[in-house]
């Protein structure tokens, strides 16, 4: 199971490179379908970097963090920064809808993602759980 979350992280950290490289990008983006969706307009805008730091390379290394815990079997801190890094999508999320009224295609992936994640951690979880609970009653 930790090698399917690694799985995850390690596509969420893709994805979020693929944002940061509009976020750096001059050129059209290659995901700028119609005005509804356009990931140049989100990257590019004000709220795709925080204190001088692009949104997508925070991304990035959020998923590289949770791939690190998910490897080293720590699935509580997996699951805190899961959740941690889910709430934070879904306020990115807000300014699409609300705020910028525009889709980042790469953001809507990266939140599949990102809310795949704790998912799987809990899945894990009682996984390992119900294995514990057999093992104790076998002699």
């Amino acid at each position: 199971m930790r090698y399917i979350l690694a799985i995850f992280a390690l596509a969420g950290a893709i994805v979020s490179g693929l944002a940061l490289q509009v976020h750096y990008s001059t050129t059209t983006s290659p995901c700028s379908i119609n005005e509804k969706w356009d990931c140049g307009i989100v990257n590019h805008s004000s709220y795709a970097v925080i204190e001088g730091i692009p949104v997508a390379l925070i991304g990035i290394l959020g998923y590289l963090i949770i791939l690190w815990l998910g490897l080293a079997k720590q699935r509580a801190a997996v699951l805190i920064a899961s959740l941690a890094g889910l709430g934070f999508s879904l306020y990115l999320t807000h300014i699409e809808r609300d705020v910028l009224g525009v889709w980042c295609l790469y953001c809507v992936i990266s939140l599949g993602i990102i809310a795949a994640i704790p998912v799987l951690d809990i899945f894990w979880m009682f996984v390992e759980a119900s294995k514990r609970r057999r093992n104790r009653w076998h002699w």
